[in-house]
């Protein structure tokens, strides 16, 4: 992992003190993945080194958000949007994961996984955009009432039928890799022709965890049937959480199937989905994405 997490030219925007930042941001990470597999280093110098990059992050974000403001930049509401998201949301959520478990090996994959996955995507994407060299992928922000709803709708549906609470982590995620997933996508279309895509991405201790506790048996791995349950529980998940949203009758559902993270990567390549959330349940991380065509 500590070669994915070195700096790379094409990460460079052209705007010096950003790309500085970047670049110290990248080496904080770096460190952090040393710090996390080098055994003879207790959790708190984890705790340490992911204090400076949340502190770090966040000056960064100031004066990035500066630098937009000052040569005028159209999408600046919109990126502050996302930058606020990972300082209000998503650091304080994967930072409670990592005090609550005390720094463990799987709280702190977590943590790298998403931060490394959201360094590189923003920097590549909305950051790139400032200097006109690319497109914002977040074309609408359904931060509001309509993300409230379904923030509301999935959190409702996961406690009842897994018996299991859900935090929100993040309201734009893109795709980050937080762990060994198993994904099902679910495509529906109305009499109108509007075509839908939901994906579920659920870690596969999480999936193991459901499984086991609803078929009141022990896989210790996930499996060609466990996989299949899964499949089946996620349009059952769905169907639920549609029922809490009266804007989602007149959908059928065409098709399902199991999806690779690569495959949900290229996904994300292509467009970023309407409604993208990324939920803790204290057992594992899922999150559920809406693309409307």
């Amino acid at each position: 992992m500590a070669k994915e997490i070195e700096w790379n030219k094409r990460f460079d925007i052209g705007v010096d003190s950003i790309d500085k930042a970047h670049r110290k941001l990248f080496s904080i990470v770096h460190k952090l993945t040393y710090l996390s597999e080098n055994e003879n280093n207790g959790p708190w110098a984890c705790a340490e080194g992911i204090k400076f990059f949340k502190n770090y992050a966040i000056k960064h974000f100031s004066e990035e958000e500066a630098y937009m403001q000052s040569i005028g930049y159209r999408g600046y509401e919109m990126h502050k949007r996302l930058h606020d998201d990972m300082r209000d949301k998503t650091l304080p959520a994967l930072e409670k994961d990592l005090k609550t478990s005390n720094y463990s090996q799987e709280s702190i994959r977590h943590f790298l996984g998403i931060c490394l996955g959201w360094l590189t995507a923003h920097i590549m994407i909305e950051d790139r955009a400032i200097t006109g060299r690319g497109l914002n992928k977040w074309k609408n922000d359904h931060s509001g009432k309509a993300a409230l709803g379904l923030e509301n709708a999935i959190s409702d549906t996961v406690e009842e039928i897994f018996k299991l609470q859900a935090d929100v982590v993040s309201e734009h995620y893109s795709g980050e890799n937080f762990g060994d997933s198993v994904i099902s996508r679910l495509i529906y279309h109305s009499k109108e022709g509007t075509r839908i895509q939901v994906f579920l991405i659920f870690e596969k201790g999480l999936v193991l965890h459901i499984v086991n506790s609803m078929l009141d048996m022990q896989f210790r791995k996930v499996d060609k049937l466990v996989s299949n349950t899964f499949k089946m529980l996620s349009e059952q998940t769905t169907n639920q959480i549609a029922a809490h949203l009266p804007s989602s009758s007149g959908f059928e559902l065409e098709s399902s199937h199991l999806m690779t993270m690569e495959q949900l990567q290229q996904e994300f390549c292509i467009e970023y989905s309407s409604y993208s959330l990324l939920f803790d349940t204290g057992i594992g991380y899922f999150a559920f994405c809406i693309k409307t065509a």
